[in-house]
């Protein structure tokens, strides 16, 4: 029953309008004033007012007024009576809120038409906010199970389907595979071209493996540029081809706002039952199967193997060894010796960092840099890395024991962070260092992978006097045409051409063209991993400017390297 609440201090006038309304089949609440009026229309919520304007207390304004504040009435139809017929007044209440205006003395069917008015048009209010209400549910229940940017199922409806797949394959008796896919390093979209980029991106993803995966197969998009793909009754052959297609579709082009973008994939395959019987199970042999082809080159698909978890679980547990270790302080510095082959004597020293592991020992960088990179930890210890590097030196200088350089090296990510200069500015100054006893080591595949934003980040470091070193110098694909516009003060020959110099007439003509090439450029050479006679003789011959080797020393605690300083060892093998 409709319900109306009647504000009206002259009690003949309330009544008979009680007395009508009532008889026309409305229940009716009365008010003698406006304090009241608020009071009961908080209390019983009916679905229209009536309210005289002129009033003791609180008046009709001040009534609408508080009404309107109140969520819970604030939509309540609201009829003004007033004596005024002034236009003043009547703009002011529509102003305030009211839905209509009825002048003393009125008629019946003037007050039974305004009301007719009020209530039909709440009810069209209502009807359109109840289905915008309900469209809105049946959207928020739409992207619960579905991924609002390319509408393929999300990870909720992922899991419940495969869930009903499992067990019609066990039903059936039949095979069931299950792909991950995830876009090679589709950070690179995003970061070069723009999230709204990466975006187009995934969405042409979804439509190129919905046109590929039949109906009643799926492809959902579990996260990030992860998506999956459920196959029913499929084998092992017919796997291995809609991999390869699926790999050849994704490396296609894409045309994107102007640009042309090529991406490349991973994918991770698991059978059931011959894998797992169990969902997660499912889920996590293709997550670890996706991640082992990444791992060994991108660009391809593997099988899942029993033998991958057993990798997975000594990659987790390595992994909370190596943050337990960063916790515990277990990480120490080494530092290598720089030799001048001209003088013999100690001109640098390269920082290099060692885990000693409270079990294991002493374990060397190529056992855990690669999983600090994969986890981010390579933050944290590049860090620990640069404040403990700097604190040595400044030390040694308390000491008066002199050293020209000091060579730290620098991870791809940690190039990538917006603080990396104020990092050094602040270690600097906190140790009272010169900016150019510094030289920051980066080898030279980062600086392949985004230039335009190494080079501002080089000219920066530069512009504050520190030294910048390209490290692993000929393993690139760009060598020759970055060195003319980056600010570079030294390369580094990497061992693999050091190594064979001697005896391979390939590494000795590139050990050749890079001394010369530097030297032409001003730019000091320093070669890596000498081990004999043969190669220092060799690196002496065509002009090497300095080395670092076990032929002289391998990478020694700070203190060993601070004694060797002090007595002023120098290389005694120079010019033999």
């Amino acid at each position: 029953m409709t319900k109306i609440l009647v504000v009206e201090d002259m009690d003949s006038l309330r009544e008979e309008i009680i007395e009508t309304l009532t008889y026309e089949g409305f229940e009716v609440i009365g008010a003698e004033n406006g304090a009241v009026g608020v009071e009961l229309a908080l209390k019983h919520l009916p679905n229209l007012i009536i309210c005289d304007v002129m009033m003791p207390e609180l008046n009709g304004y001040e009534t609408l007024t508080t009404l309107r504040r109140d969520p819970s009435t604030s939509t309540i139809p609201f009829i003004f009576l007033t004596a005024k017929a002034d236009k003043m007044d009547m703009r002011q209440g529509m102003q305030l809120g009211a839905d209509d205006y009825l002048t003393k003395p009125f008629t019946i069917e003037d007050l039974l038409g305004a009301i007719a008015a009020r209530l039909e048009k709440q009810a069209i209010l209502q009807e359109h906010f109840d289905r915008e209400t309900e469209q809105t549910a049946s959207r928020m229940e739409y992207f619960a199970r579905h991924d609002e940017l390319t509408n393929l199922p999300n990870r909720v409806l992922f899991h419940d389907s495969l869930q009903q797949a499992v067990s019609h394959a066990s039903q059936q008796r039949q095979t069931l595979a299950l792909i991950f896919l995830d876009i090679d390093q589709f950070h690179i979209i995003n970061n070069s071209l723009g999230h709204d980029i990466g975006d187009m991106v995934l969405k042409a993803v979804a439509e190129r493996l919905k046109v590929m995966i039949p109906n009643h197969d799926m492809v959902a998009r579990l996260r990030g540029d992860v998506f999956a793909v459920i196959l029913v009754d499929v084998a092992e052959t017919e796997l291995k081809d809609t991999a390869q297609n699926i790999i050849h579709k994704m490396s296609q082009p894409y045309k994107i706002y102007g640009h042309e973008i090529f991406t490349t994939c991973s994918l991770g395959i698991t059978i059931y039952p011959n894998d797992q019987l169990e969902v997660d199970g499912l889920i996590k042999n293709a997550d670890t199967a996706m991640y082992h082809a990444k791992e060994t080159g991108r660009n391809d698909y593997k099988f899942y193997k029993s033998e991958l978890n057993d990798r997975s679980a000594e990659f987790m547990a390595l992994e909370n060894s190596l943050r337990r270790g960063l916790d515990r302080a277990e990480f120490r510095l080494f530092y290598q010796p720089q030799i001048c082959l001209s003088t013999g004597k100690i001109v640098g020293a390269e920082a290099l960092v060692r885990w000693q592991h409270p079990e294991l020992g002493i374990i060397s960088p190529d056992k855990f840099m690669h999983l600090a990179e994969s986890t981010g930890l390579i933050l944290r210890l590049s860090e620990w890395v640069i404040h403990t590097a700097c604190a040595q030196y400044a030390a040694w200088e308390a000491n008066g024991v002199n050293l020209s350089r000091l060579a730290i090296n620098l991870s791809g990510q940690h190039l990538r962070q917006a603080n990396l200069t104020e990092l050094f500015k602040t270690m600097l100054r906190d140790h009272n260092l010169q900016h150019q006893n510094l030289e920051l080591e980066i080898t030279e595949s980062i600086i392949s992978k985004d230039t335009d934003a190494i080079l501002a980040l080089f000219s920066e470091l530069r512009h504050m006097g520190i030294r910048i070193a390209i490290d692993d110098f000929g393993t690139g694909f760009s060598s020759l045409s970055y060195l003319k516009t980056f600010p570079v003060d030294t390369i580094k020959i990497d061992q693999c051409f050091v190594r064979d110099v001697t005896s391979d007439r390939h590494d000795a003509a590139i050990a050749i063209a890079i001394i010369d090439l530097a030297h032409s450029l001003s730019l000091n050479v320093v070669a890596e991993g000498v081990e004999t006679q043969a190669q220092l003789d060799f690196l002496t011959q065509n002009h090497c400017d300095q080395m670092q080797g076990y032929i002289f020393s391998p990478a020694i605690p700070a203190e060993q390297f601070e004694r060797m300083l002090a007595e002023g060892k120098y290389f005694v093998g120079i010019g033999k």
